[in-house]
């Protein structure tokens, strides 16, 4: 006769005197989202230059070789993370009246982007636009510019050093953080005591510094930002230098 059910799940419950056995729980799939996440966590929370494939998987809590299955290396890391970033800027229709503003509109958010994660404009002065997200923005800046009346090879190398210059901002302020939270706080001086030393320098040999010192430390918060972009847009719909041909490539515009 056939064990009473009751008294085989008894049995179970009591073999080898071992408590009842649990299925482990399932793993999350990793994914390229997932990745990314990863990514930009570290690099929120350790910086640009902690960010490597050992922390990655560090944060996923998975191996290398389960990474390298989604991801071709840290430059393809890169791509992402800037094709993420860019996917989250809001783009305005062109509009031919407010061209300037849009312009500072969308490079004020990609500066934001970029404070949001120190040092992370270095992979986009290191990455070749490909991302569909990227060429989103590029696209947009790049009809922006031509609505504004822009000539369109102005317009193209206009969008690569403008582009440029927010990079390179964006980065020089989370150096400058970091150099003030790290153990080369000492060599970060403060407006008052760079003030002090460009004021005490020698008259006979440096007579422009320091009497207009006030002038050359001035600006607060992204008061220079905004200058620089709207001194560069300034000047383009004036008319273009003659070039001469280009006899080496360069990288496409970025965003």
């Amino acid at each position: 006769m056939a064990q009473d059910p009751k008294a085989r799940r008894a049995a179970r419950h009591l073999q080898s005197g071992a408590a009842p056995a649990h299925p482990a729980p399932r793993r999350e799939p990793l994914t390229v989202d997932r990745i990314i996440d990863a990514a930009l966590h570290v690099v929120a929370t350790q910086g640009y230059d902690a960010l490597t494939i050992r922390a990655i998987t560090g944060e996923l809590g998975t191996s290398p070789s389960s990474l390298y299955a989604h991801v071709v290396n840290k430059a393809d890391i890169d791509d992402l993370i800037i094709g993420r970033l860019s996917s989250e800027l809001v783009l305005p229709e062109p509009d031919p009246d407010r061209w300037r503003d849009q312009l500072l509109q969308v490079y004020t958010q990609i500066r934001d982007q970029y404070l949001r994660y120190p040092g992370i404009s270095r992979a986009a002065l290191a990455t070749v636009p490909t991302n569909l997200e990227t060429l989103r923005v590029s696209e947009a800046i790049l009809a922006i510019l031509l609505a504004g009346g822009v000539e369109p090879q102005t317009a193209a190398w206009a969008m690569d050093a403008l582009s440029l210059y927010v990079a390179a901002y964006a980065l020089e302020i989370s150096l400058v953080h970091a150099r003030k939270t790290g153990q080369s706080e000492e060599w970060v001086l403060s407006r008052d005591e760079l003030l002090h030393r460009l004021t005490t320098l020698p008259a006979d040999q440096f007579p422009h510094i320091r009497s207009h010192a006030a002038e050359l430390t001035s600006g607060s918060g992204h008061l220079r930002f905004d200058f620089t972009l709207n001194l560069m847009l300034d000047s383009l719909t004036r008319q273009p230098p003659e070039r001469t041909e280009q006899t080496e490539s360069h990288c496409p515009a970025r965003p």
